[in-house]
């Protein structure tokens, strides 16, 4: 990262309690998996885990040895990514990353559309898991190297969908209002 990237910011205080960590992030790149693997190993330490489309993974195959499994939307099988999903969040020494929108936006983008599946998991999940919230961003400013900043939040709210969407949304917008006044 280090070779395509100016500089990288972790900004927000987030306290790690010891639960399983449900990581909620934009998806504006491909890049997206590997900044939240980044933070992860700055701040979590946890074992990482992502979903991620079942093409994807095929075309990507080597993301299965990094934490990346599938989910095939509109079959059946869905169901068993839930399952295997909300087992993977009762585990304390695992993260897992999600990407709620389902498939790539514009960073420019400011209320993001969340896709169903979020909340099926969050039924299933037995135990307390942390849940926080990840909104990267970019900005090259002066530099020919993009700088990078992740932006963390944890979030306690209600786990149903539109709610979690809301409380989403809300930090993300303030995320923007914020990196438009950066300087460097």
């Amino acid at each position: 990262m280090k070779r395509h990237f100016q500089s990288f910011s972790i900004n927000g205080e987030i306290h790690d309690k010891g639960l399983p960590i449900l990581l909620i992030c934009n998806h504006v790149s491909w890049w997206d998996g590997i900044w939240t693997l980044y933070a992860n190993q700055q701040l979590f330490k946890r074992k990482y885990h992502f979903m991620m489309l079942e093409e994807e993974l095929r075309k990507n195959w080597f993301f299965q040895y990094t934490g990346g499994f599938s989910i095939k939307k509109n079959s059946k099988s869905v169901i068993e990514t839930f399952h295997y999903t909300a087992e993977l969040l009762s585990d304390a020494q695992n993260l897992v990353l999600l990407f709620p929108q389902g498939k790539i936006k514009s960073i420019y983008q400011d209320n993001l559309v969340f896709e169903k599946g979020i909340e099926k998991i969050l039924q299933r999940t037995k135990n307390d898991i942390q849940i926080i919230f990840q909104a990267n961003l970019i900005d090259y400013f002066a530099d020919a190297k993009a700088h990078a900043f992740f932006n963390l939040l944890h979030y306690n709210g209600s786990h149903q969908l539109k709610e979690l969407e809301n409380a989403y949304n809300t930090f993300y917008k303030k995320c923007l209002a914020a990196q438009a006044k950066k300087e460097v």
